[in-house]
């Protein structure tokens, strides 16, 4: 089980090599990714701006239909509890939440420096940017 972080499946919207083929390696069953409410909505809200997409080959349907397609490989997970990681961006705790939630393994993500600055630490759980989930797969 991972958590993909919001960042990572805009970069694969966009094309960015290493999200797109963590977002593929989802879709195929190689991984397991979590999505619980919290992280839902923020996938529906940063893939509606059409601002950020303006480069994308991809129009606005496509995403919705991606985000479905990458949400049926996904497995749905509530929190009942906030353990408030205190992660440098107060708006990332839902998604640390979500990783102990599933007994996640990694959170893939670009912004692994406001994740490793989080103050309560949780030791099986890996932070990963994808080239890094990547090369873990390969190893």
């Amino acid at each position: 089980m991972i958590i993909v972080d919001t960042n990572v499946l805009v970069g694969a919207c966009l094309g960015v090599g290493a999200s797109a083929a963590v977002v593929e390696n989802c879709l195929r069953g190689i991984w397991t990714p979590a999505v619980g409410p919290a992280l839902l909505s923020e996938y529906e809200d940063v893939l509606s701006r059409e601002s950020l997409f303006e480069g994308s080959h991809l129009t606005a349907s496509e995403r919705d239909e991606l985000l479905d397609i990458f949400l049926a490989s996904a497995r749905w997970t509530k929190t009942y509890y906030l353990w408030r990681p205190n992660v440098r961006d107060e708006a990332d705790n839902h998604v640390v939440e979500l990783a102990v939630a599933c007994s996640a393994s990694h959170i893939v993500t670009w912004n692994v420096r406001d994740f490793s600055a989080m103050e309560l630490r949780f030791p099986l759980l890996r932070l990963a940017t994808p080239p890094q989930m990547l090369k873990e797969l390969t190893t």
